[in-house]
């Protein structure tokens, strides 16, 4: 048990791993790791610039500078390192397995410490040894370019450096670029963003150009001690003349004479046109005292060298007959053509990218003017037009979901659909009476709807294809019961009602074939957002969830449809109108009741006061003769207008009755 135990243990350490090459932790150390070398591309030209002029006809080196820069140098190498030690524990892809799908990746330790062995740990190992902090400062600053002098050596110290730092900035290389591929080739991209790919692409060119300002620096300086040797052999006395050169010894007393009697000041002064000696490109390091300024001031003149050169191809450059500044010139030219193409190509692919969208709307946009100009539209209907796609470009930046979520897997647009789509379709309240299986099939099937103010969702009469969910807007729904005169009724939707019901009784019918037509008319108030569900995916969620009969939903249904809404209303509105007749019908009949026990009373005429008597008799009860005759005479005439309402309303039933709006069908759940 302990020794499985430990043996579980030792194999959760990160030593005994073995990654995954397309994993999160390799992607993320390469892309950090291409950073790394992207310095470390820039540290290694910062040698060129630690000789300098630092007297009166002398060189020397910036020593502070080299400690700075061999730091930084070192710090890189620890990565470069480490990168090494990560290769070993990267499994690879089989080769064999490629056939289909991703491949089949190799764990086992020994296939991949041999197959890395066999590939690029040599081009690694040499792009991480330190050969600039053991030799380039110590061996060839120290000991070949100062004593050089000494030994009148014929080696030139600029062609000394260059080789020491290109030994090492060539295998450097031959790692940036694999890795870069790689990169792309498991995420897809180097950069997230397009203004990240154009910074980097940026990033690239200003390299390029801070090498050439480097190498044209140090050939400078190489320029400038050929000049003095060659002055050196004109001189008697050469081997002093060459010890001379170094700035150690200008506070020598013998070197004051020596330069009091040298040519040197005059045959070496790039200023000097008559000079025999020739400088050519390299000129401007000493008329404008590069060579002898602080290491910031001189790197950031060398660099602007670089980009304007780079920039123009060298158009600008007046060289001299020596090969190597023709050479250097003809390279400028080639290779400024060269990466300044590469830099715009890819440049303008990283921007257009950005506004790939923006310019795709604005040739649809002119599209539609044209065609619209083209077809003579009226001006009603071209603002309509040019509203809508406006609205649409705000709503959806030009993105088309649809395609989108149909290229993903099922499950995984499910998912999607149900985050989107859930919450909102929830805010409908016919749909929060359903149960999650059947939002889930409902949401799947959602799709989005954008309509501007003034536009018809559907007219009356017209074939239904779609019930329209309300998330955000008002729309107006209007019928008039088939056309019939002295009919009209217009109620208001808004967030969270719907349209279109007559799809649902249509798609429970098990034979249904047409599309139900529309009993009412829906237009946009405002600018309308909601989600539609078709007529083919009503169908298919009624035939696949038969509980649809629940009594819950049948309720919830009736009550939030405006169709029932309107037949109830309307039932309610007849109901009352009854009563009030039946009502006024009673209070009718007991006064003409009334009024006919009043006409069998006697009257006698000629008093006011007299009263009515039955048989020629005098009554007991006492009668105004006034009220007398107004409710015999009332009575009459509501005898009179019952008998003529009656005879109107046979002569008027054609025309004049209101017509009975029908109750909607029931769907059969």
């Amino acid at each position: 048990m302990t020794v499985a135990s430990d043996q579980v243990n030792s194999e959760t350490l990160w030593h005994y791993q073995i990654l995954d090459p397309n994993g999160e932790v390799v992607t993320r150390w390469n892309h950090f790791f291409l950073v790394m070398c992207l310095v470390s591309l820039f540290i290694d030209p910062l040698y060129f610039y630690l000789p300098y002029v630092g007297g009166d006809t002398c060189m020397t080196t910036d020593n502070a500078a080299a400690i700075a820069i061999n730091t930084w140098r070192s710090i890189a190498d620890v990565f470069f390192v480490l990168h090494i030690i990560m290769k070993f524990r990267t499994a690879f892809i089989s080769p064999s397995s490629k056939v289909f799908g991703r491949g089949e990746l190799v764990m086992d330790k020994r296939q991949i410490a041999r197959r890395y062995l066999r590939s690029d740990f040599v081009i690694d190992v040499a792009a991480s040894l330190p050969l600039p902090q053991a030799s380039f400062q110590f061996i060839i600053v120290h000991e070949l370019i100062i004593p050089a002098t000494k030994r009148n050596s014929e080696d030139h110290a600029n062609n000394t450096l260059s080789l020491i730092v290109l030994i090492q900035y060539i295998p450097r290389l031959f790692v940036i670029f694999p890795l870069n591929q790689k990169i792309i080739k498991s995420t897809g991209f180097v950069a997230k963003t397009a203004w990240a790919g154009a910074a980097y692409n940026l990033l690239l060119y200003m390299l390029a150009s801070h090498v050439l300002g480097a190498s044209w620096y140090l050939m400078s300086i190489g320029r400038q001690h050929s000049c003095w040797q060659q002055g050196c052999k004109a001189d008697m006395a050469s081997k002093v003349c060459i010890s001379f050169l170094d700035c150690n010894s200008v506070n020598k007393p013998e070197r004051k004479k020596w330069l009091e009697s040298t040519s040197l000041r005059t045959l070496c002064d790039a200023s000097n046109e008559t000079s025999p000696f020739k400088f050519g490109m390299f000129a401007d390091a000493f008329t404008s005292e590069v060579a002898s300024s602080k290491f910031f001031e001189k790197y950031l003149y060398c660099l602007w060298w670089g980009l304007r050169n780079l920039s123009s191809y060298g158009q600008n450059l007046e060289t001299s007959i020596y090969i190597g500044e023709t050479l250097f010139c003809s390279a400028i030219c080639i290779g400024g053509l060269i990466l300044f193409a590469q830099l715009i190509g890819n440049m303008q692919t990283y921007l257009q990218s950005m506004t790939v969208r923006l310019e795709e709307w604005r040739i649809k946009k002119r599209d539609t003017e044209e065609w619209m100009r083209h077809r003579q539209l009226p001006q009603d209907l071209q603002d309509r037009v040019r509203r809508f796609v406006q609205y649409k470009w705000l709503a959806t930046r030009g993105v088309d979901e649809e395609y989108i979520l149909q290229s993903l897997p099922i499950d995984l647009r499910r998912e999607i659909q149900r985050h989107l789509c859930l919450n909102l379709v929830r805010r409908v309240p016919f749909f929060s009476q359903m149960d999650d299986n059947l939002l889930d099939a409902i949401c799947e099937r959602l799709v989005s709807s954008l309509s501007t103010q003034g536009t018809y969702i559907v007219r009356e009469d017209d074939p239904v294809n779609e019930m329209l969910f309300i998330i955000r807007g008002q729309l107006e729904s209007s019928t008039t019961d088939g056309g019939r005169s002295g009919f009209f009724n217009s109620i208001t939707l808004r967030p969270g009602d719907f349209c279109g019901e007559e799809l649902l009784t249509w798609a429970l019918l098990p034979n249904a074939t047409s599309y139900p037509s529309s009993t009412r008319s829906v237009r946009t108030l405002t600018e309308v957002e909601g989600f539609a569900l078709r007529a083919e995916d009503i169908k298919f969620v009624a035939n696949q969830f038969k509980y649809l009969h629940s009594k819950k939903l049948q309720d919830a249904f009736r009550y939030y449809s405006h169709q029932w809404r309107t037949w109830g209303a309307c039932l309610i509105q007849a109901a009352w109108r009854k009563f009030k007749r039946r009502k006024l019908s009673k209070q009718l009949a007991l006064q003409e009741n009334a009024g006919e026990m009043v006409d069998g009373y006697y009257y006698e005429s000629g008093s006011s006061d007299s009263s009515p008597s039955s048989d020629g008799q005098g009554g007991s009860q006492q009668f105004g003769v006034g009220a007398t005759v107004m409710a015999s005479r009332f009575a009459a005439n509501t005898r009179r207008g019952i008998g003529d309402h009656k005879v109107a309303s046979v002569d008027s039933s054609t025309s004049l009755k209101m017509p009975q709006l029908f109750k909607p069908d029931e769907p059969r759940f």
